[in-house]
């Protein structure tokens, strides 16, 4: 009883049960074989997703409308420009990884810039955004052939007693990011402009430069994820971030972070990616459409909003 009211009082602990259960579904329809395997390669995998995660967790607990869905054309211009920069010369992936960022920074400044001079909802904002910058990339990227330096390459693929090193360090950016979201004047911001923002203002917070910085810290994390996936992937490609659109709402959304704003879950990142990966890896086994993959996802995501009461916003 004790462990059914903690789920219950934790309903983000619902994603680790479901990514569970479909990893011990995909064991049972593979009868065992390369179960390990799959588990390492999930969690290679939902590194990225955890990483714009966190970034777009931060946007939509500044409240409703709050969204980046720049992300997927940031992620593949940054990729394009980190390849760039680097041109395959191990000395040069510092570099390639600030051009990264900076180009990640640059694309957030420019959503709040839309957001806040031209006043109109952040999700129309980043949408335009977003096209803008896929011209922007498919002008500079399209057909760039160039590969990451070997060390980069290698590098976002080790090991360490079987755990993805990128998983290691992404776990402790995932509890640095928990610990300034409740620990720090900035984090504590972003969750009190969420649950009200005029009481916000009035408590003298720079609502301002908190949406600012929040919408920066996305688009940085867009651009290092952009990186990170070409390298793994052996290389830029402008289409590489176009499935974390839905991803990144997705692991927020499902794990706990409210669409209302004003209440956000670090934790839950993990197990929503890890959910996500394993689900659309057995879909893969089972011969699944891409079409019908993006549906189950839909669906779970609109199940998990039904299912936590449609939290409301608080005046």
């Amino acid at each position: 009883m004790a462990a059914r009211r903690w789920l219950f009082a934790s309903p983000w602990m619902w994603s680790y049960l479901g990514a569970a259960l479909v990893w011990i579904a995909a064991i049972i329809f593979t009868r065992g074989y390369g179960a390990g395997g799959m588990l390492i390669a999930a969690l290679s995998l939902a590194v990225f997703t955890v990483v714009v995660g966190i970034g777009q967790m931060f946007v939509i607990t500044l409240g409703p409308g709050n969204v980046d869905l720049s992300l997927p054309a940031n992620i593949g211009l940054s990729s394009a420009v980190a390849m760039t920069v680097m041109a395959g010369d191990d000395r040069l992936v510092a570099i390639g990884l600030a051009a990264a960022l900076g180009c990640g920074l640059a694309i957030g400044i420019v959503n709040y810039l839309l957001i806040r001079a031209l006043s109109i909802p952040p999700i129309i904002a980043t949408l335009s955004a977003s096209f803008i910058i896929q011209s922007i990339d498919i002008s500079y990227g399209r057909g760039l052939q160039i590969k990451p330096p070997p060390g980069f390459a290698d590098f976002t693929n080790i090991q360490i007693l079987g755990i993805p090193l990128l998983a290691i360090l992404t776990a402790v950016f995932t509890v640095a990011a928990g610990i300034a979201l409740q620990r720090t004047v900035y984090g504590r911001s972003v969750l009190a402009i969420g649950q009200n923002i005029r009481a916000a203002r009035l408590a003298g917070i720079r609502v301002g430069w908190v949406r600012f910085a929040t919408y920066a810290l996305s688009g940085m994390l867009g651009g290092l994820d952009g990186a990170l996936l070409a390298g793994y992937f052996r290389g830029a490609n402008v289409d590489i971030g176009n499935e974390y659109l839905l991803a990144s709402v997705a692991v927020v959304v499902i794990g706990g972070t409210s669409v209302a704003g004003g209440k956000a879950n670090v934790a839950g990142l993990w197990g929503a990616a890890l959910f996500l990966v394993l689900l659309l890896t057995m879909l893969n086994t089972f011969g699944v459409s891409a079409g019908v993959r993006l549906l189950v996802t839909g669906f779970v995501i609109v199940a998990v909003i039904s299912a936590a009461g449609g939290e409301k916003k608080r005046d």
